[in-house]
């Protein structure tokens, strides 16, 4: 309601600077000079401002808009002519019959040309038109820009709604893991996966969350992981930077850590990950490193998480983030920046 009332009011102001200008140029000679105002000044303004609004209103929706070029032309040419010559034969000069020879003829101090008049009536026609097309265009603009934006929103809902079951379902693998090895660790592997859930379920639906919580999330889901592991002492986690102030989209990073535990352990059990996160004033900095495991088959759904991340990241920083990955056959590595981070909630 605002934002209309705003709206409807930028256009009547500039309806009122149109008309302010057209009637100063119309009025300053006369003023200039101290000329007497011509007859057929007054009623030559009411007719512009009359076809102003007719071709603004009705011509250039019924016509102009709807392609019909031609018509539209051949209509404003013949309604601009008419307007021109009722004015013209109501305010023609005055002439007696010994006009060439006799006393100076009485003439009508309202008389203009007609191609004048034509020019004079043409020009605010066509700004008219303009004017029209312009807020047309401003309309269809912002509409579009609504459905991209409505666009945007909905892939990104469904990316998460593609990556929440994949996390959950590797979790659940984990805590699986854990029971048939009647590991003394399993209760608090469930304890964690609840509070990731619960991060997930109230946080993860939301456009940005705190860094700070983003950074906890990684932390627990790290700590479920280490649980699960045989040897986890090359597993390191380092942050750096101040969080507190920044915002970021959720699970902006936890396909990235996800896929180096994946696929971080060797034959031997042995698995090697190493997080850095870096947070400065302009940006943060993302690099995870992960041996690759000799034998472990590729999934052909491996790639789900990573592609969504991907998706994820054109959708929200199209041009304000940088991502690598190296693949040596022995060592993958992901490294991803992102510029002028968001501050926070």
């Amino acid at each position: 309601m605002v934002k209309l009332l705003v709206k409807n009011r930028v256009q009547i102001l500039v309806h009122i600077s149109i008309w302010m200008l057209l009637y100063g140029f119309a009025f300053y000679p006369v003023v200039n000079n101290a000329q007497r105002i011509p007859s057929d000044l007054l009623p030559k303004l009411v007719a512009i401002i009359a076809l102003f609004y007719i071709n603004y209103f009705y011509l250039v929706p019924a016509l102009l808009l709807k392609k019909n070029v031609l018509f539209y032309i051949m209509v404003s040419l013949v309604l601009l002519m008419c307007s021109v010559m009722v004015l013209h034969h109501m305010y023609e000069p005055i002439i007696p019959d010994n006009a060439f020879f006799g006393p100076g003829p009485r003439r009508n101090f309202g008389y203009t040309p007609i191609y004048r008049s034509f020019i004079s009536f043409g020009i605010p026609y066509v700004i008219s038109a303009i004017l029209r097309l312009y807020v047309e265009w401003k309309r269809n603009e912002n509409l579009r820009l609504s459905v991209e934006k409505e666009s945007i929103k909905s892939e990104l809902q469904l990316l998460k709604a593609q990556l929440n079951p994949h996390f959950l379902f590797n979790t659940l693998n984990t805590i699986y893991a854990l029971s048939v090895k009647k590991s003394p660790d399993t209760s608090q592997a469930i304890v964690d996966l609840s509070e990731l859930m619960r991060y997930m379920l109230y946080e993860a639906d939301k456009d940005l969350v705190p860094l700070n919580k983003e950074l906890d999330y990684i932390k627990s889901y790290i700590q479920l992981q280490r649980l699960r592991l045989s040897d986890s002492e090359n597993v390191s986690l380092k942050i750096t930077g101040e969080d507190r102030g920044r915002a970021v989209p959720p699970l902006l990073f936890i396909s990235f850590i996800e896929n180096a535990f994946k696929y971080g352990t060797d034959y031997k059990g042995k698995t090697y990950v190493k997080i850095t996160l870096t947070i400065t004033d302009e940006s943060i900095y993302l690099n995870v490193k992960n041996k690759i495991g000799i034998f472990r088959e590729p999934s052909k759904n491996s790639g789900i998480g990573l592609e969504n991340i991907r998706n994820q990241l054109e959708l929200i920083y199209p041009a304000l983030h940088e991502l690598k990955v190296d693949n040596d056959g022995n060592n993958y590595e992901v490294s991803l920046t992102i510029y002028q981070l968001k501050q926070g909630l």
